[in-house]
């Protein structure tokens, strides 16, 4: 008995709306200089600033092999400050520069350029974006296990 169509398989429905939604934001983030992983590392940090990388992981999902060269390149660019902690040297604190502050204003309108500010399907994008978030919770859990 022959397994799911690929059109009906789930994991292929979001890998194809990721990568859709990355391809979207590129250009747009090409005008900021900044990379998809890059951006989110700064909205995280336009939220939580200053925090450490271990926050940045636990929000993004992501290892600090992964978010050290991320990081590195932020703070080539000059939008972040690295820093160990002055009471736990294992914590590396992460702040904004003023430049990293001000892009803030910059990218603000990203999301509604990329759907539109008044887009029609806006409750319906909340409804999915509530679901994906709640599979992205059941995933986590069953792998921790």
């Amino acid at each position: 008995m022959a397994g799911p169509r690929l059109d009906e398989q789930l994991c292929f429905a979001l890998y194809s709306a990721s990568r859709a939604v990355t391809a979207a934001y590129r250009p747009l983030l090409d005008e900021l200089g900044l990379t998809y992983p890059q951006y989110l590392v700064l909205v995280v940090l336009w939220e939580d600033e200053p925090c450490t990388v271990g926050h940045l992981g636990d929000r993004l999902h992501l290892d600090s092999g992964t978010l050290s060269p991320l990081l590195k390149r932020l703070e080539s660019a000059g939008l972040v400050r690295r820093q160990r902690s002055a009471t736990d040297e294992r914590r590396v604190d992460i702040t904004l520069t003023p430049k990293g502050r001000a892009l803030e204003e910059r990218a603000a309108c990203i999301p509604d350029r990329l759907l539109g500010p008044n887009d029609s399907a806006a409750d319906e994008l909340a409804a999915l974006r509530q679901a994906l978030q709640m599979i992205t919770a059941e995933l986590h859990a069953r792998t921790a296990l």
